[in-house]
């Protein structure tokens, strides 16, 4: 009988043991966020099994009892959520539990403008549309000195608005950010995305940044061209080169992007008087680079603006499939 009664104390103690490590967090020194959806129609089972499959569980057994026993059995909510593997069981049943995470998370795609964060911010009910594109012109963003203009806005006319995303454009980072969808406002989020820019870019590159010769400015204007004209990694740097060759030498840069981007037409086909149009962002019809940049340029883009590619080309062409072509003469280019 003994031996039975130790048996009994020796499984009890384990079962506890794996009880207590089972329901604990997967990696409670793991604090990241990890997007998981639910989907509609979706069993306990099938939830716990997605659950353990993106390490956010230790075991779906467990979960599917704890659900059993707190009587949230099929009450749980297909949707997406903001978990981590730093939650115990009972913290990701609850949030499962409730149908909306605290945190979604909002990707800024490379190339983005102003105005797009504007519409996809607005599209997830965030805020008002024209809330970003408006407090990009006339909030006051001093504090992020690498701004052009010291981060002050060039509008003095309340009526009047700065070409598209004011002195922002360029300067947003693009990646995926978390927010909280109750304490969310255009200002803290473009704060973010600036903060994200001075950590990627102006403390990250500053050494390349410091020995390029070149403006900071000038180089997220010119990484905005080729975020825009390039289609891949592999040409960034050699379109990069080609750019810089022209601007450098007094040719005009000809990039169709930077009417696109004047006029707001990203896709619409642009004709003879597109091209003539009186703007210094036209550098079909002006020297130099345009005012500022066109559009948020990713990391890639930015180093191909450091580091340009030496090559004999000087233009190069986008065939209708895609591919690239480069020329070193205008003839070989027509």
């Amino acid at each position: 009988m003994k031996k039975i009664s130790v048996a009994i104390i020796v499984s009890a103690i384990v079962a506890v043991g794996w009880f207590l490590s089972a329901s604990s967090p997967f990696d409670a020194s793991d604090t990241s966020r990890v997007a998981f959806s639910v989907e509609q129609g979706w069993s306990t089972h099938r939830i716990a099994s997605a659950l353990s499959e993106k390490h956010l569980i230790r075991s779906p057994l467990l979960f599917r009892l704890h659900v059993r026993r707190k009587g949230y059995d099929g009450m749980l909510q297909a949707g997406k959520f903001i978990l981590s593997p730093s939650m115990s069981v009972a913290e990701i049943a609850e949030s499962l539990l409730k149908g909306r995470a605290e945190e979604i998370s909002i990707t800024i795609p490379e190339g983005f403008t102003v105005l797009d964060i504007d519409v996809l911010l607005h599209s997830y009910d965030l805020m008002m549309s024209g809330s970003v594109l408006h407090c990009a012109n006339y909030c006051d963003f001093s504090t992020y000195t690498f701004l052009p203009n010291e981060g002050r806005s060039y509008v003095s006319d309340p009526g009047e608005l700065t070409p598209r995303g004011g002195i922002l454009e360029g300067y947003l980072f693009p990646d995926t950010y978390y927010v909280n969808p109750n304490e969310f406002s255009a200002k803290f989020f473009l704060e973010r995305m600036l903060n994200a820019f001075r950590k990627n870019v102006v403390e990250d590159e500053a050494e390349a940044l410091k020995t390029s010769g070149r403006s900071l400015h000038d180089l997220i204007t010119m990484a905005s061209l080729i975020e825009e004209e390039t289609k891949k990694d592999d040409e960034r740097g050699m379109v990069s080169g080609i750019l810089w060759k022209r601007f450098d030498d007094g040719r005009g840069l000809g990039v169709d992007a930077t009417v696109r981007y004047i006029l707001n037409k990203p896709t619409e086909g642009i004709y003879h008087a597109d091209l003539n149009t009186n703007s210094p962002y036209n550098t079909r019809k002006f020297r130099g680079l345009p005012p500022g940049p066109i559009a948020s340029p990713g990391i890639k883009s930015i180093r191909a603006a450091l580091y340009p590619e030496d090559s004999p080309y000087w233009y190069y062409l986008h065939a209708p499939d895609g591919q690239i072509h480069y020329a070193r003469t205008n003839t070989e280019h027509n």
